[in-house]
């Protein structure tokens, strides 16, 4: 096969991954526009809307990303009047975030995350066609190595 010209298969693929993308940055750039917020920050403010404060790390388990990464979107969301970080014990290293008054009044009022679309279709989707999507999904993902994405 000639690398210049790939396949139909492959040609699919890529188009599937940058509708995808395309999705995210769209929805991003709304919320951005509306709400003056990112995807993740959303995320965050319903995650602490649904079960009230959180630890970072139990903030991240909910979002389904590292706890380095709820620091730098907490750190936002103070700045923004959304969130606050509280210290209710006498070991002070351990804190919750909560929303404050304007973060509720955000959660009551935004649009659910991009990623609820998906969980919706998936939960209607059967056991089988879910496992072969995670398989896909390692492959891909594999191809790109992404934990040492390196630019060349």
């Amino acid at each position: 096969m000639d690398k210049k010209f790939p396949s139909d298969h492959t040609k699919q693929i890529i188009f599937s991954i940058r509708r995808l993308i395309q999705a995210s940055e769209l929805y991003t750039k709304e919320l951005n526009r509306k709400y003056q917020i990112s995807a993740a920050q959303l995320n965050c403010i319903l995650t602490l809307y649904d079960y009230g404060p959180l630890p970072p790390s139990k903030i991240a388990d909910h979002m389904m990303v590292k706890s380095s990464t709820v620091t730098g979107v907490v750190d936002r969301l103070e700045k923004k009047g959304l969130a606050e970080r509280m210290r209710n014990s006498p070991d002070r290293r351990v804190i919750n975030i909560q929303l404050t008054k304007a973060g509720k009044e955000l959660a009551q009022n935004a649009p659910p995350p991009i990623q609820q679309k998906i969980i919706d279709g998936l939960k209607k989707t059967e056991t089988g066609k879910k496992e072969q999507i995670v398989r896909s999904l390692n492959i891909l993902t594999d191809m790109l190595d992404v934990q040492n994405l390196e630019v060349k």
